[in-house]
Parts: C-alpha cells; sequence; structure tokens
C-alpha cells in the first residue's frame, strides 16, 4: 500500500511545532504519527504538506494510492475501513475527510485538496467522533497523549521480551519494558498508574521517581532525582530533570535542571535553562487563553490545565518563568526577570524586558553547532525552511 499523509486546513492550528515539519513527524504517544502508519500497514509513508516543506518531505504517487489525514491516528475500525476502501471512495467525520484511495494524483498541490475531496464521487462512509482518535490542535499533543501511549505500548511490546529490571530498582506493577542497552540505577518506577517503556541506550540516574505512562526514547536521559508524572513521552536523545508532568518532548531537547515542566508540547533543538518554571493552571482555576496562529489572536483552549507550547531551536535562559497557555515560536532565546508575554513570536530575543529580532546569520551560528553536538548535520534545505519561516513570521515580530 502507498501511504501518503495529507496535512488539511487544520495545519495552521498545529503551529508552532507544524512549522517546521507535517503534521504526520509529530510525536505523540511512543511513536511519531507516520510511525504508528508505517506499523499499521507495514509500509513507508510520504506527506503531502506545504510546499516550503515538500523538499524535505516529499509527496511520492504510485498507480495506487492512499491518502490519509495526518490528524488521525490508527485504530482498528479505521485501519480496516481503509482497507476496504476501492477508487473513489472515502471515510469522513463530520464531513471531513479521513481517508481516500485514488489513482496517482502527481503533482497535486495541499491547497488544492479541498477542492479535490469534494470532487470524490465513491462511496462515503461516515464515523463518529469515539470510533476515531483525532488531534485537533497542538494542545492535543498532550491531551491526547495518555491514550496514543497505551496503544503504542501495546503495539511495540507485542510478541517481544524486555531486558530484566535491574538490581536495586523499586519497580511497583508489571507493566515496565525495557529495550536493551537501557541503563537504571536506583530509580523508582511505578506501572500501576501506567505503562512504562524504556528505550535503547537510554539512561535513568539513581533517585529519579517515575509514575506511568511514560517512555523514554532511544539514547535519553533522565536525570537524578527527577520527578515524572504521566502521561509523559521524551523524544529521542532528550535530557530532562527536575519535574515533569504531562509533557511531550519531540526529540533532541533538553529540560537538564530543576524546574517545573507540566501540560507542555517542546519541539526539537529546544533547551530549557536552569530553573525555568511554566505555570500549568491560573490562580482562579479558570479556563486558560493562548494565542491561536488561525485567529491571530487570543482564544479560550477549552482547558483547565495548559502550559506550554515551544517550536524548534528556541531556548530559555535561567529562572524564567512562563505563565499558563505560553506560545513561543521556532527560534527564540528568552531571558531575563519577570513573565515575558504569553505569545513570543519566531525568532525573538529578550523577554518581559522587552525584545529585539533573533537575526538569521546568528541563529544559524548556533543551530549548527547545537545540531553537529547530536552528530549530525544541518542540511541547505533544513536552512531554506527555517529562512522561510523567518519571513513568513516577520508581521508577528512587527
Amino acid at each position: 500500500m502507498n501511504i501518503i499523509l495529507f496535512d488539511d486546513d487544520k495545519f495552521i492550528d498545529f503551529l508552532p511545532l507544524s512549522f517546521t515539519r507535517p503534521i504526520g513527524e509529530l510525536r505523540c504517544g511512543i511513536l511519531t504519527i507516520n510511525q504508528k502508519w508505517e506499523k499499521a500497514f507495514d509500509s513507508q509513508v510520504s506527506y503531502l504538506t506545504k510546499p516550503y516543506l515538500q523538499t524535505n518531505y516529499p509527496a511520492y504517487w504510485e498507480n495506487d494510492n492512499y491518502l490519509i489525514n495526518a490528524r488521525f491516528l490508527p485504530v482498528k475500525k479505521l485501519v480496516d475501513l481503509i482497507v476496504s476502501l476501492d477508487f473513489g471512495e472515502s471515510i469522513r467525520k463530520d464531513g471531513e475527510l479521513i481517508a481516500t484511495r485514488v489513482e496517482s494524483k502527481k503533482g497535486l498541490k495541499q491547497e488544492e485538496l479541498h477542492e479535490f475531496f469534494n470532487s470524490l464521487l465513491g462511496r462515503k462512509t461516515e464515523l463518529l467522533g469515539d470510533e476515531i482518535l483525532e488531534l485537533k490542535n497542538v494542545w492535543d499533543l498532550f491531551k491526547q497523549n495518555e491514550q496514543a501511549l497505551l496503544i503504542d505500548y501495546k503495539e511495540i511490546t507485542n510478541n517481544k521480551v524486555s531486558q530484566k529490571i535491574p538490581e536495586g530498582i523499586n519497580s511497583i506493577g508489571d507493566r515496565i519494558f525495557i529495550e536493551e542497552g537501557a541503563q537504571l540505577t536506583y530509580a523508582t518506577l511505578n506501572s500501576a498508574t501506567g505503562p512504562i517503556y524504556i528505550g535503547k541506550n537510554t539512561v535513568i540516574m539513581e533517585g529519579a521517581t517515575i509514575r506511568g505512562p511514560f517512555a523514554l526514547l532511544d539514547e535519553s536521559q533522565v536525570k537524578m532525582g527527577a520527578k515524572i508524572y504521566g502521561a509523559t513521552t521524551v523524544g529521542p536523545q532528550s535530557k530532562v530533570g527536575g519535574e515533569l508532568n504531562n509533557v511531550v518532548i519531540q526529540g533532541y531537547s533538553n529540560k537538564n535542571h530543576d524546574g517545573f515542566l507540566g501540560n507542555a508540547v517542546l519541539g526539537e533543538w529546544c533547551n530549557l535553562g536552569a530553573d525555568t518554571n511554566n505555570s500549568n493552571l491560573k490562580n482562579n482555576y479558570a479556563i486558560v487563553k493562548s494565542w491561536s496562529y488561525r485567529k491571530e489572536g487570543f482564544l479560550d483552549t477549552g482547558l483547565q490545565f495548559c502550559g506550554l507550547a515551544m517550536g524548534d531551536h528556541s531556548k530559555t535562559g535561567i529562572n524564567t518563568m512562563l505563565n499558563t497557555g505560553t506560545v513561543i515560536g521556532v527560534g527564540c532565546n528568552v531571558f531575563g526577570a519577570g513573565y515575558p508575554r504569553t505569545f513570543i513570536p519566531s525568532f525573538s530575543w529578550g523577554g518581559a524586558g522587552g525584545r529585539s529580532i533573533h537575526r538569521l546569520n546568528k541563529f544559524f551560528e548556533t543551530a549548527e553547532i547545537v545540531v553537529n553536538r547530536r552528530g549530525l548535520e544541518m542540511s541547505d534545505a533544513d536552512k531554506a525552511i527555517l529562512s522561510h519561516i523567518f519571513k513568513e513570521t516577520e508581521k508577528y515580530r512587527t
């Protein structure tokens, strides 16, 4: 099966994380969305996304293609329905397309999708909300993380044998899966509250206390004395310490030190300075308002607990304080005393005392150092994407 994950008009609701990637590359649960679909169909996927992202994330068309909305996660009923599709038939929810099967439409652009989908003449199957697992915005990445993590844990560990829990580990419950190369020392793991997945070549240092559901992806670390509450996912090659509660870190990011991070989503290549704290609950317990790129203003999230959404390559300085529902764009450096504004546009430099522009040449100097430290390189295509974002977000910085 040739699977193409497409981004619909809700792409904007996943900013700032979707500035630098298609929705299908986002992590919710243990796996990224594309990894979930690849496991479901034992097939590689490609993307139909914003034109500026297509260089890094191209669409590969064949004579027979299954187009799947990247906001929907694979559950059994949906997978079975997709397999049963004939050409031109579609699966929908409240009129929104979830999946269809079509012949090659090479050259079809993301902005042409709505009109194309409306032209489909085959049978339409309508699904109810409780029959699917849908992501509607960036906050759903942590809101739906528990359900997605439970599904992924079952899928990943099925017919596999965990490494033995090391001596000295205080383990509670029997839903702990440890991959090869993981090093755990005198930590407490409580899987009675949800499963705990420990990836390859990871490190959990002494004194760490973890309550599931929790996932630590390959080559990541939990520092000494960390306190982690579920549902939390730490993506690959990341380091976390202090206190975390219902956090999703996409990968390659650090929260090394003390400080609280709750009901939050971090992109890649982020770094939180020592004693960075975010509020995830207003003092009056009211519903949190947060910046909406669609509205270009603040909007009720519908959430009482809502912390931080941070785009790729953004950082905070020591003792940074972040209010509820803070949105930080791509390539920001946030520092200084007091609470910065709850919307910080991409490529901003500063904090409560005022902001200036994080110049693109200076940004690339730092970003290349950060990426090289992980043994990776920033490609020309990566730089082109980030340069596009710099221009696209200029209106928010003025």
